[in-house]
């Protein structure tokens, strides 16, 4: 089930929420809550709700076993290995036997039908985060199967994050309120995360999905490959935003309170600065629990090098089973060291802070590409179309996609992306969750109408992190 569907908007989220509103009890409100989730998940995959409890099952049995027996440490390595067998089995099976063959250029294993569980990678990361905070101590063992239950499988962030930390919400699981105030700004929140869904990141969607299927032409001009790219920015960014927001929003309803998931990325001055505010629950999840432990910067430049192609290596990894994934992750890897070494420095002790941006956006862009693509060899061939200033358009020319709908669309996307929040009574406005003005909910209304007119003629388009 999609947030940015009619079934979710006009019949799941209104009866979970007049449901949950009813009774007084937090325990009540977290067994709906908890039935809800369940019923969302199946909704999609009906199959794979199984593996999701056993997921549950085994993570609060291995906390339990964790928290109370001697041997903490066996339990607890015990518990990370079959998490992240699970993960490994449904997520990496298929890849690791085809790069195994071709190593040995004959067929030792048979790839598998293997259908990927959605929002596997975002659940098997909490249910983690839960059973290394039990092991260090920093939380108590939850006892309450259902209140794990409920972390792990909540509906606003399980298919596609933010990856809540159980320590951030655990708390919450026991004891939380929502007041008018903070439903007001859930509702809000929601409907600007299902805007930039619907208007902005679908109707990029359309042209990038449609311009993609001929990047590799020969004749392709640089202005039409560089304009796939960027509008592939504003889909990828308004996409995965605005279903953080929405998650956001949705947890605010229910009297939860997730952690930004971005913070205007586009806005970077530097690669450092960029994952700082891009995916930030992914990014802060590797630097508490994989980039810290394996001694962060602690132990010289070299070693804090070797962390940090450790750490993208493997981000690169969790977004997808395959080598252009894994080079994506390096390729930032690169970057980050460039600037712990050096080119940090110089970024730093640059007073035009726009050609930062320019650097920072341009490396993106790159990264983009090459994240969007699922051959090197297309990867390569875009490159040099895009570098080559002397090709001209034969096939295809920039107009005939970038029309006026789009370019407007476009401008919008990109003065939405953080230029204009940088004004600081915008900034206040939007995130202020102690006042809800009249201007907000005939906004909110406005958009919300709009939405469910566009859904209502609108073509199936799933969220791109879906399939991570």
């Amino acid at each position: 089930m999609l947030f940015s569907s009619l079934v979710f908007v006009w019949y799941f989220l209104p009866i979970v929420f007049i449901l949950t509103s009813l009774v007084p009890s937090t325990k009540i409100k977290n067994i709906i809550l908890l039935i809800a989730s369940i019923f969302f998940y199946t909704w999609g995959e009906p199959k794979y709700i199984l593996l999701m409890l056993f997921s549950i099952t085994l993570n609060y049995t291995f906390g339990i076993f964790t928290n109370y027996c001697k041997e903490k440490k066996l339990f607890f390595i015990a518990c990370v290995i079959l998490n992240l067998a699970l993960l490994g089995y449904f997520k990496y099976f298929n890849f690791f036997v085809i790069t195994l063959n071709r190593v040995f250029s004959r067929e030792i294993l048979h790839t598998r039908d293997i259908a990927l569980p959605i929002g596997i990678s975002f659940y098997t990361f909490q249910a983690l985060s839960y059973v290394i905070d039990v092991y260090r101590g920093k939380t108590p063992a939850q006892e309450n199967i259902l209140k794990l239950a409920l972390y792990v499988s909540f509906f606003p962030q399980l298919i596609a994050g933010p990856i809540v930390k159980y320590h951030d919400v655990a708390l919450q699981l026991e004891e939380r309120k929502a007041d008018v105030e903070k439903i007001a700004f859930g509702i809000k929140r929601f409907v600007f995360g299902l805007s930039k869904k619907v208007l902005l990141a679908n109707t990029f969607a359309g042209v990038v999905d449609e311009l993609m299927r001929e990047y590799n032409r020969p004749f392709t001009s640089p202005a039409l490959m560089w304009g796939i790219v960027i509008l592939y920015a504003m889909q990828i960014y308004y996409d995965f935003s605005g279903y953080s927001d929405m998650a956001i929003g949705l947890g605010k309803m229910f009297g939860f309170d997730f952690l930004e998931n971005f913070n205007y990325p586009y806005m970077a001055t530097s690669i450092s600065d960029f994952w700082r505010r891009w995916h930030m629950s992914l990014s802060t999840w590797f630097k508490e629990y994989l980039y810290i432990p394996l001694g962060g910067n602690r132990k010289g430049e070299l070693r804090t090098c070797i962390n940090l192609v450790i750490v993208f290596f493997c981000t690169g990894l969790w977004h997808g089973a395959s080598f252009s994934f894994i080079f994506w992750g390096l390729y930032y890897a690169f970057f980050l060291i460039c600037e712990k070494l050096f080119l940090g420095k110089l970024l730093d002790k640059n007073p035009v802070k726009l050609i930062n941006r320019i650097y920072t956006i341009f490396i993106v862009l790159i990264g983009w590409l090459l994240f969007r693509v699922d051959r090197f060899k297309y990867f390569f061939d875009s490159l040099s179309i895009m570098f080559n200033i002397k090709q001209s358009a034969h096939d295809y020319t920039l107009f005939m996609f970038y029309d006026k709908r789009i370019i407007f669309y476009l401008i919008v996307g990109i003065i939405l992306c953080g230029p204009i929040q940088c004004i600081p009574q915008i900034k206040k406005y939007l995130f202020n969750e102690e006042k809800i003005y009249v201007i907000d909910a005939i906004l909110a209304s406005a958009l919300l109408f709009v939405c469910i007119m566009v859904l209502v003629n609108n073509t199936y388009n799933p969220f791109i992190y879906f399939r991570f």
